[in-house]
């Protein structure tokens, strides 16, 4: 979800060309991404309207570094791949940002039913654009953060994978967004629920503990600091409780020497885990 410097996904700037050069060197045929569009890609003006055409499927975007990093892992490595129990996947992606989990799991998943929160304008402004460009019609879009209330929040809106709410109320560079309680929507099965939502994740997740369980595949998207350890903890606590199993992976290289931090480059966390869970029997 923002252009800030001390997200992740502002850190990709710094790497996109390793990241598209790897990308080529392993699947990148797998979507018809070659070596020129990945450095065309890379190279774009940002913050300008941009399309792509992805085999058919047509994705608006602003931000070529990030749509690069976002196709291998959305669309070449498939961390969205799941086999759902249904045809019509009910599924709840917060922190959208501009739709492509939503691409990808309706190409598989045509009939998917989806909800889609995305709070940032910019990023909001493209995710709508995505939808109706590619006729989707069994998708609900809201302009809005996920929280702990019905409330209104602060919001660092950035235009970029790194927009988030703005919890410390510090900074200049925020506007007022409505923040619904997401606990409020867990009151049927839900096939997928998705986290990515720039360190709110923690008290979302405190608040719908006791409806994990109509949950059947569940993402989070972790963002935690060394001195706040406690948070990562009782996530997974409330994970297990609701018979979730996990695997974890690490979202962002943040201390490439984690005994030696001095050098490393400055994040806007510590830690940042992507952390698949799934029902024992999944």
């Amino acid at each position: 979800m923002a252009k800030n410097r001390g997200s992740f996904l502002s850190n990709v700037w710094h790497g996109a060309g390793y990241r598209a050069r790897k990308l080529l060197s392993s699947n990148g045929s797998k979507i018809g991404l070659s070596r020129y569009k990945a450095w065309k890609l890379k190279h774009l003006p940002y913050n300008s309207p941009h399309t792509y055409d992805l085999k058919g499927t047509t994705i608006h975007f602003n931000n070529g570094p990030e749509l690069l990093h976002s196709l291998k892992e959305i669309f070449i490595d498939e961390v969205y791949r799941i086999p759902f129990k249904t045809s019509t996947p009910y599924i709840i992606d917060c922190g959208a940002n501009i739709g492509l989990a939503i691409l990808y799991i309706t190409r598989q998943y045509p009939q998917a039913r989806i909800v889609a929160f995305e709070p940032d304008s910019a990023n909001f402004f493209f995710l709508q654009k995505n939808i109706q460009s590619n006729q989707l019609t069994n998708v609900e879009l809201r302009k809005e953060a996920v929280w702990n209330a019905d409330t209104t929040l602060q919001f660092a809106s950035e235009g970029t994978l790194g927009s988030r709410i703005n919890q410390d109320g510090g900074g200049t560079d925020t506007i007022a967004v409505k923040a619904t309680r997401l606990k409020n929507l867990l009151t049927r099965p839900i096939d997928f629920l998705k986290m990515d939502i720039e360190g709110a994740e923690y008290e979302v997740l405190k608040d719908c503990a006791d409806s994990l369980h109509l949950v059947d595949f569940l993402f989070i998207e972790f963002h935690g600091y060394f001195n706040r350890m406690h948070e990562l903890t009782e996530i997974l606590q409330i994970v297990q409780s609701n018979q979730f199993a996990y695997y974890i992976r690490e979202a962002a290289a943040v201390y490439p020497t984690p005994f030696y931090r001095s050098n490393a480059p400055k994040y806007q966390y510590d830690i940042q885990l992507n952390i698949f869970c799934f029902k024992n029997h999944s």
